[in-house]
């Protein structure tokens, strides 16, 4: 069972991969943290090195997060709180990786990664959220802080809807710590929008 306590460091080690930097550095020969808004992630991946790139980036981020927490379900045997604890170390790894200095990306997509196997209503629903802001006001930094900040309520709601069965309390305290560190790490983009100098969305662009 001591062993199961090495399942967060794991989580951590999995999130940390720079998937971003790794491929803009395979793919232009140039750190992607010295170019647009210095993210790893998926958005300024796509800015610097082209929308292959950006979904490629995508895609792993998301994978990583939704392999620690099958990781962990398989460690376990479904034990929802191990699974909750593996996918939050999971995004700290991402947001503080130790490879690059712990500085990271904003955790969006690990986070989605992580949770789609915890509860893939709640993800659905903060999903659509996210949708409908960008779509209104074009701001995928507005988006993504609205969609995490939903992300507790709908978690909490939609974990067993219809059973009045409230999710674990692991699973809601790691959802709340996500949420508070991914809008954490978009506080810059918080400045800029209260600035009116947050970077819109082109037409056509996602």
């Amino acid at each position: 069972m001591m062993s199961l306590w090495l399942l967060p460091l794991a989580g951590y080690l999995l999130g940390s991969i720079p998937f971003g930097y790794l491929i803009v550095r395979a793919a232009k020969g140039t750190d992607v943290r010295d170019a647009g808004s210095g993210n790893i992630g998926a958005t300024n991946v796509n800015r610097v090195a082209g929308a292959g790139a950006g979904l490629a980036t995508l895609l792993l981020d998301v994978a990583k997060g939704y392999f620690a927490v099958w990781l962990a379900d398989r460690m376990t045997s479904g034990d929802i709180g191990w699974m909750a604890v593996m996918g939050l170390a999971a995004v700290v790894g991402h947001l503080f990786p130790v490879w690059l200095r712990f500085h990271g990306g904003k955790g969006v997509a690990t986070a989605l990664g992580v949770f789609v196997p915890l509860c893939w209503m709640a993800v659905a629903a903060a999903a659509v959220v996210w949708l409908v802001v960008v779509s209104i006001w074009r701001y995928v930094s507005l988006a993504s802080v609205v969609a995490a900040g939903l992300l507790p309520v709908c978690t909490y709601l939609l974990y067993a809807p219809g059973t009045h069965h409230a999710p674990p309390l692991s699973l809601s305290y790691c959802t709340a710590i996500v949420s508070i560190l991914i809008i954490v790490k978009h506080r810059e983009n918080i400045r800029r929008l209260l600035a009116g100098t947050e970077n819109r969305l082109k037409s056509g662009q996602r």
